[in-house]
């Protein structure tokens, strides 16, 4: 049985998707959701974002800004979980995104991963480091359903 599905989110259309996706089966089968955001770390080291980009206006660094955008997505997907009746909880992790999403998959014992796919092919995947494909080709017990774009 199907009662906790993690969803990984970084604000696209894809993974918009996704998202809706997972809130409607959440509802059908009466599953809560873990909606994630990843911060991915690697890089980006002690770098800042233009005053003219922050929605404060003055120069924030790199890291605080994507929190910022997180929260913001992530607050969208609560919304509509909200909307819909389905239980949900924000999570915003700090690092490589595959390895993040896996560790979290374990730590919140999630019987699902749900992700969106922008369906690039093995090569590109592996060229352009997809974290669909990395979450999936990883050593791990949790299955994983992927929503294709289009």
């Amino acid at each position: 049985m199907i009662s906790k599905i993690l969803v990984p989110t970084d604000g696209s259309e894809t993974t918009k998707k996704a998202t809706e996706y997972a809130v409607g089966l959440a509802k059908q089968i009466g599953a809560s959701l873990t909606l994630l955001a990843v911060i991915d770390k690697s890089p980006f080291i002690d770098q800042s974002v233009p005053s003219v980009a922050t929605p404060t206006h003055l120069m924030e660094p790199l890291e605080d800004y994507l929190r910022q955008a997180a929260e913001a997505y992530l607050e969208d997907a609560e919304r509509l979980c909200k909307k819909k009746g389905v239980q949900s909880k924000k999570v915003i992790r700090a690092g490589h995104p595959v390895e993040e999403i896996i560790e979290e998959a374990e730590k919140s014992k999630v019987d699902l991963i749900i992700m969106g796919s922008h369906g690039k092919s093995a090569v590109k995947a592996a060229v352009l480091g997809s974290v669909t494909y990395g979450v999936i080709h990883k050593e791990t017990q949790v299955p994983v359903l992927i929503v294709r774009r289009g």
